[in-house]
């Protein structure tokens, strides 16, 4: 089997790696710091020293990292992904990123000789260990064949949107719609709670009935547990609704549910909680901490 490079061993990152070990696939890993990429080198994974170094190993390389900066950095940086990948490469940011940013790493791929899809994610730190993953693909439609059968190994749903930034963008429309459904599931809580409700009852019944989502299913029972363990970190999740308000400033579109899950996630990031699961937007409520 073919050697695929990855760029980024966090939460998701090592669940994508652990899978493409488990399919037979040599991969080659970089991570900022090397001490978090442990988990997967004791699988079997090869360590690069730096990001060029993994493209000039691979004739794949995927990356998801945390912000926008650090993509710009992993790619273009003089270490960087693009400095070492050659003509006939493919390389694949799965970080959510920046439509602008996914154009610009197409372009300058391009003209390296190298294909670049962005292809960002959902479902979560158990989609990525589960391999059930949702892929948002945009760029070269050919490429996107190609990654197909790596696709297959990691995710249980992928679609191509269009060309490069297009992948982005139907990210873009998944937060805005995980922002309504956390936001619901925790003032659900909230309010279940201050009115006496018994809060295992109440997942159960709202789960069984036309309010039931994803992020009841997944979050409402490690809230319960006090588990604010990231699936997703909360600071990943504010900078991803500034992303999407930011492309509908662009486009002259006012979308004020979102704007206010912004402010509360702000409220929580600013309280010291970034680093917490996305489920701990219960933290800003008194009515669930006094």
């Amino acid at each position: 089997m073919q050697r695929i490079g990855f760029i980024g061993t966090g939460v998701m990152g090592t669940g994508i790696i652990n899978n493409l070990l488990g399919a037979g696939y040599e991969v080659t890993v970089y991570n900022r710091t090397k001490a978090h990429a442990q988990a997967v080198l004791d699988r079997g994974a090869r360590w690069a020293e730096t990001p060029a170094k993994v493209a000039a190993d691979t004739a794949i390389t995927m990356s998801m990292v945390g912000f926008p900066q650090d993509v710009e950095n992993i790619y273009f940086g003089d270490d960087g992904i693009l400095a070492g990948a050659e003509p006939g490469q493919l390389v694949v940011d799965m970080t959510t990123s920046t439509p602008t940013l996914a154009r610009k790493i197409t372009a300058a791929a391009g003209e390296r000789g190298v294909v670049a899809l962005d292809a960002p994610v959902s479902g979560g730190d158990v989609g990525a260990k589960n391999g059930t993953l949702t892929v948002m693909v945009g760029g070269d439609a050919a490429a996107m064949a190609t990654l197909q059968p790596i696709f297959d190994v990691i995710a249980g749903s992928v679609h191509r949107f269009g060309e490069a930034g297009m992948g982005q963008h139907a990210k873009m429309a998944n937060q805005i719609m995980i922002a309504g459904t956390m936001t619901g599931l925790t003032e659900m809580l909230v309010y279940a709670l201050a009115t006496g409700l018994a809060l295992n009852d109440v997942l159960a019944t709202v789960g069984a009935g036309s309010a039931a989502n994803w992020s009841l299913d997944n979050y409402g029972p490690r809230v319960l547990k006090g588990d604010y363990t990231p699936g997703f970190f909360a600071k990943h999740f504010l900078k991803d609704l500034r992303i999407a308000l930011d492309e509908a400033d662009k486009i002259g579109l006012d979308l004020p549910a979102t704007q206010t899950a912004k402010r509360l996630y702000e409220r929580l990031v600013d309280a010291g909680h970034g680093d917490d699961g996305t489920q701990a937007l219960v933290k800003i409520y008194t009515a669930w901490t006094k």
